[in-house]
């Protein structure tokens, strides 16, 4: 977790794929703790051929069934089905906006937002979630939109006192 703090949680991500990646990890995590996420990350990238959404959005029932066998990951077939799913609508928000990173930045003016408190939504991520819900997107609600903003570097949640805070 230390090192998940330091060295990525609230840092600038403007990767595609990376970008995917935290969508699906804060979906997985809904009803669970991030360490839980965490400690099966290797898997799930392995699992989800790294990530790699335009493979994703070509998964079937076979690949679904082989998902759900797959003890290195949470086996909740929603959630599951949903990353499929949401691979296939990162491509249709490319094709509109040229990539995913300008997409979900967009909600933050191209600039990330330097927060200092701990809250579960804000009006930013209440319009993400009702954006991606529009578009058709699954595990999206705001508190997942939250923690993923925090994630990516969108917002920078970390305390005055910690040396990420002005980083």
């Amino acid at each position: 977790m230390q090192e998940y703090h330091d060295n990525e949680w609230g840092k600038p991500v403007h990767d595609d794929n990376v970008l995917f990646e935290f969508l699906v990890l804060e979906g997985a995590q809904a009803g669970l703790t991030w360490q839980t996420i965490l400690n099966r990350r290797g898997n799930y990238r392995k699992a989800f051929d790294n990530f790699d959404f335009i493979k994703i959005s070509k998964y079937g029932k076979t690949k679904i069934k082989e998902l759900l066998q797959n003890e290195g990951i949470i086996r909740n077939r929603l959630k599951i089905e949903s990353v499929i799913l949401n691979a296939q609508k990162v491509l249709e928000v490319q094709r509109e906006f040229g990539s995913f990173d300008k997409y979900v930045w967009s909600f933050v003016g191209h600039k990330q937002i330097k927060n200092c408190k701990l809250v579960a939504t804000t009006n930013i991520s209440d319009a993400l979630s009702k954006d991606l819900k529009k578009r058709g997107f699954k595990f999206v609600g705001s508190t997942i939109c939250y923690a993923f903003m925090q994630a990516v570097g969108l917002t920078n949640d970390h305390a005055r006192d910690c040396f990420r805070h002005g980083i």
